[in-house]
């Protein structure tokens, strides 16, 4: 849906407020990017627009949120992301949640990623056209062959938009071919890609980085492309530019703003491994466990100050507890034991984490008391069982069996 097309909004606009959310970054300047297009996205709707992270930089998304929600009526959460894989699915929609139930006088919205736009399609041709200008190649006279890398995941939704993308690039186009290719998680990978592709003989093969900025995935499809082109002299081959802070992205947001303030986001449930069965991915579906992984996440990058030098480290614990305080768990008590849990674990001084979580699907059977990375669920949980839990399971990793409802 484009801007022109969106709904109309009856209300007045003037107590808006929107939270662009980054991924993060240890490089400042991939986080000062992402404050770059939130203060565009401010000029392009001319409402207060401010950046939150997911991880690694500063503010995170409650933060951002608590910032703004005092001066607005209402928020729309929007992702810059690529693509819906599991941050866009499940970490965001966590935090956009947590802060509806802290925040119940603002009404918040959740947008979504940027998905597969025509927009986008065409700031990808114009990224061709800079490496064709580059290699001294022509698509209307030479054979030029196009791959769009992006990063990979193990959502394959988000996989599968890479390809739909690459079809989009191709279709109107006078292009040899247009394949879609990924620099790490899944397949075809992108030195893979380039081999198969340099059979056909082109003249030129154009490596699009199909991600925002410059870091260090877009160093190595750089990286890859070079070597490519040493290694294949009869092929001339280069590397384009990510998409950066262009103002097609920001044509993108607008539009995904207005699609989230009129109430008219559409998202990909039909092949979301979440919601439908997919072949390899039968274990995904259902939320719960995508919640939990959530939990984690959140968690795990809870510290945005002190952390390592590895591109993505997680500083874990070895144990992240879940307990359910949904409305029937809390009536049995969940409450309770998820402070007699906690200061449990105070004493014994563990390597754990304790939080509550939204509905496990077990009502009837709480409190439940999910422990992951064991993939544990006890059930009908007292505080009376909370020693054991914390001194067998959490201290001496033996489970408490007679507690186990289930297994994940």
């Amino acid at each position: 849906m484009s801007v022109d097309d969106a709904p109309a909004i009856d209300a007045p606009l003037d107590d808006d407020a929107v939270v662009l959310v980054g991924h993060g970054s240890r490089r400042e300047k991939s986080n000062e990017q992402v404050r770059e297009v939130a203060a565009d996205l401010e000029s392009r709707l001319e409402i207060p627009v401010d950046a939150g992270y997911l991880e690694l930089a500063e503010p995170a998304i409650p933060d951002a949120i608590r910032s703004l929600a005092p001066t607005c009526r209402r928020l729309t959460v929007v992702p810059l992301s690529l693509f819906g894989a599991s941050h866009v699915k499940n970490d965001i929609p966590l935090a956009v949640q947590t802060a509806r139930a802290r925040h119940d006088g603002v009404t918040i919205r959740y947008g979504s990623h940027l998905g597969v736009h025509p927009s986008l399609v065409d700031l990808l041709d114009d990224r061709v056209r800079s490496v064709e200008a580059d290699l001294g190649v022509d698509r209307e006279v030479d054979d030029v062959a196009v791959v769009v890398c992006a990063r990979g995941s193990s959502d394959p939704d988000s996989n599968a938009d890479v390809h739909k993308l690459a079809r989009l690039l191709y279709e109107g186009r006078d292009l040899d071919r247009v394949e879609a290719s990924f620099i790490g998680v899944t397949t075809p990978k992108l030195n893979d890609t380039l081999h198969a592709v340099a059979k056909d003989r082109p003249d030129a093969i154009a490596v699009v980085p199909y991600m925002l900025g410059d870091g260090v995935l877009t160093g190595r499809i750089v990286d890859t492309a070079e070597e490519f082109d040493d290694e294949y002299p009869y092929v001339a081959a280069g590397a384009g530019a990510p998409l950066g802070t262009d103002d097609r992205v920001v044509d993108v947001l607008a539009d995904r703003w207005r699609e989230a303030r009129s109430d008219s986001v559409e998202m990909s449930c039909d092949t979301c491994k979440y919601k439908v069965e997919l072949a390899g991915y039968e274990d995904d579906r259902g939320g719960a466990r995508a919640m939990l992984r959530s939990l984690v996440h959140e968690a795990e990058h809870e510290d945005r100050e002190d952390v390592a030098d590895d591109p993505h480290v997680h500083d874990a614990p070895a144990k992240h507890v879940a307990v359910c305080t949904n409305q029937t768990c809390a009536e049995s008590g969940a409450t309770a034991v998820m402070e007699e849990l906690r200061s449990a674990e105070r004493d014994a001084d563990c390597d754990a984490r304790i939080t509550r979580s939204s509905c496990l699907g077990q009502c009837g059977d709480g409190p439940i008391v999910a422990v992951y990375p064991d993939g544990i669920w006890y059930g009908a949980v007292t505080t009376d069982d909370t020693d054991r839990i914390v001194s067998s399971h959490l201290a001496d990793d033996s489970i408490v069996s007679d507690l186990v409802h289930q297994t994940l």
